[in-house]
């Protein structure tokens, strides 16, 4: 099942791409956001699937993309990374 073939990455990259599309239509924002989102989520599906391959975990594998997984992966580094690129810097100065 280690096989990732044309079809399979496109595939993958498709649902990465859709969970993506999904949270910023959730989240909201603008043009740049949502470019962060669809980045954010192809690397969280990556690492998903690469973890899932590691660990040797299997949930809702379709063809040779482990899909649960993959998914998982990709809304823990959007929520992480959404929560992230929130974060408001300090204009006081601590010196």
């Amino acid at each position: 099942m280690n096989d990732m073939t044309l079809p399979s990455l496109l595939f993958a990259l498709l649902i990465a791409l859709l969970l993506g599309s999904l949270y910023h239509l959730i989240r909201g924002g603008g043009f740049w956001r949502f470019i962060l989102y669809l980045g954010l989520s192809i690397l969280g599906f990556a690492a998903g699937h690469l973890v899932g391959l590691w660990q040797g975990w299997m949930l809702f594998p379709l063809g040779s993309v482990n899909v649960g997984m993959s998914s998982l992966g990709s809304l823990i580094v959007l929520v992480i990374g959404d929560w992230l690129s929130r974060i408001e810097p300090k204009d006081e100065s601590a010196v």
